[in-house]
């Protein structure tokens, strides 16, 4: 349910921090510090067309939820596990360590048929340039070789992510896995809406992440002890939404096409997420995202004088 109130109070904050809101997210601060935003009009009671049966879209500051579809009900959330990954990594530092590809990093995408980035074994990578083999073409074989070298092992490495989950609150919430892939017993690694736009507005709290999941592509030379790779990001929504920042897509059998998003509109930043939007098409998921967004800034960008 859209909550008019609440969302009330995030525009009319906008007219007083417009610019800590813009500068906190990477943005410049435009016309929309001194819109009326008591004159805007509403949306309508839910956006249209959402194909999801879980999602969720929250105010990008202080995560107040804005509208959402089964926000506590947990579901398998495919790659979008990497974004905890992702944050256990960068929270353990050391991002210019070096880490060596493990020979069963090729084995374990192929055995769960997992998007891969291309990695050869024995290559060897920063963490740096291993987040971004992760976060943009979605590399199975990069977070399992994260999760060894950052571990002790997958065992130690999942442990880990389950403890950062724990701390969090985020009680919907159980990874069996770094990619999000199945563990070997079937069962998927699971989260909700409400607790995935928890730990988006963790993970794009910390700038090394943001960048990282704000890139549409990477390019890593050929080096001593590394092949030449040029990463793409497998977030459509980056390239067709204006103020999108971030941040991972998700695709298994059992989770379906899923995305954690987050953009700045307006000098508004606003986090979302959908889960199973298709049963594989990230298009369908994008298409979803754009609904909600566009339901959210629609009525504040036509009130807007924009430049």
């Amino acid at each position: 349910m859209w909550r008019m109130r609440t969302f009330a109070r995030l525009l009319q904050a906008g007219v007083v921090g417009a610019l800590v809101v813009a500068v906190g997210h990477g943005v410049a601060a435009g016309p929309a510090a001194s819109a009326p935003f008591g004159q805007l009009p509403w949306p309508t009671a839910e956006p249209d067309g959402v194909q999801a049966p879980g999602a969720a879209l929250a105010d990008g500051v202080t995560g107040t939820v804005l509208w959402s579809r089964e926000p506590n009900t947990s579901v398998p959330i495919a790659s979008i596990a990497k974004v905890m990954t992702a944050l256990v990594v960068i929270n353990a530092g050391d991002l210019d360590r070096t880490v060596t590809v493990p020979q069963e990093s090729i084995a374990y995408c192929t055995r769960y048929d997992g998007s891969n980035a291309g990695l050869a074994p024995g290559e060897v990578l920063t963490t740096r340039q291993l987040l971004y083999a992760m976060v943009l073409p979605s590399g199975c074989d990069a977070a399992y070789t994260l999760a060894e070298g950052y571990g002790p092992g997958q065992d130690g490495f999942i442990a880990r992510m389950n403890g950062t989950a724990r701390e969090m609150g985020l009680a919907g919430t159980y990874f069996t896995d770094p990619s999000g892939l199945p563990a070997p017993d079937d069962n998927s690694t699971y989260s909700t809406p409400a607790n995935l736009l928890a730990l988006g507005l963790r993970a794009m709290s910390l700038p090394v992440f943001r960048e990282i999941a704000g890139s549409q592509s990477y390019h890593l030379p050929a080096g001593p002890a590394n092949r030449d790779h040029l990463w793409q990001t497998t977030n459509q929504l980056l390239r067709t939404y204006p103020g999108t920042i971030g941040i991972k897509t998700g695709s298994t059998d059992a989770a379906g096409a899923c995305l954690l998003f987050e953009t700045v509109r307006a000098g508004i930043p606003l986090i979302g997420v959908v889960l199973h939007s298709s049963p594989g098409s990230g298009a369908a998921a994008r298409d979803d995202a754009e609904r909600m967004l566009n339901w959210a800034y629609d009525p504040i960008l036509t009130a807007l004088p924009i430049g």
